[in-house]
């Protein structure tokens, strides 16, 4: 039978690891809020690709212009290049296909936790990022974080030139790499020249010459396959062509 001096020692160790339970508990839920303890864990999950090449195809969703569906091939590698080649003309935004987060957080910036969100049932970490230095073109951007698999899966974006854009991203569930199986850009349209081009013979081509009336918004859907990852892509592929 136990006296009750040894139920106090043992009442007193069971306290301790108890407290010490709550203590990581506790510390662990704080940095689960740290923003830049999410942001830097967003980028090391990014950094295991080193570079990729996919093919995407683009369907553009806006009413004032008729363009038909486009495939291209997209190459990257980091930590910022990219590399477009399309069949035709397609309004392709450099902005929406990159998601990298190097490019996202390049500079100086201050980073705020803002709340739990839920997009498509997944819980999500708000995140706003506020660029510091003086020539960047964002002015803010709203990061919604997957922090189970550090990936990000809408980034909302207010430029100085180019008004508000949204990059909604979605991923396979058995993916190996954080990168996506889909997104869609959305952007406004009233930021978008839409001025009458030239055709061949130098005469000027009649059309819709009006800007979008603001707040009207433009899509594009963009859908990834055929990923080839990390398996080397030689920097001339990302030199501009001389004309």
């Amino acid at each position: 039978m136990l006296s009750a001096k040894s139920l106090g020692k043992k009442g007193s160790k069971m306290m301790k690891i108890m407290l010490l339970l709550i203590f990581f508990v506790s510390i662990t839920f704080a940095q689960s809020k740290n923003p830049d303890l999410i942001l830097k864990n967003v980028k090391q999950e990014f950094n295991t690709v080193k570079d990729y090449v996919a093919d995407i195809k683009i369907k553009v969703d806006v009413k004032v212009l008729k363009i038909p569906e486009t495939r291209a091939k997209i190459y990257f590698k980091q930590p910022d290049k990219m590399h477009i080649e399309s069949e035709g003309f397609a309004m392709i935004p450099r902005r929406g296909l990159d998601f990298s987060p190097t490019s996202l957080l390049k500079g100086k910036y201050s980073a705020f936790y803002q709340k739990e969100d839920f997009i498509d049932g997944i819980k999500t970490a708000v995140v706003k990022v506020v660029p510091l230095e003086d020539n960047s073109n964002v002015i803010l951007s709203t990061l919604w974080i997957d922090q189970n698999r550090n990936v990000i899966r809408k980034i909302e974006s207010t430029t100085k030139t180019n008004g508000t854009f949204v990059v909604s991203l979605s991923y396979n569930n058995n993916y190996k790499y954080p990168l996506p199986d889909s997104l869609i850009f959305q952007f406004d349209m009233s930021r978008v020249d839409l001025a009458p081009k030239q055709s061949n013979d130098g005469s000027e081509k009649r059309g819709n010459n009006k800007k979008p009336a603001t707040g009207m918004v433009g899509k594009v859907f963009i859908t990834y396959s055929n990923y080839v990852i990390n398996k080397g892509i030689p920097d001339s592929i990302f030199k501009e062509k001389k004309q």
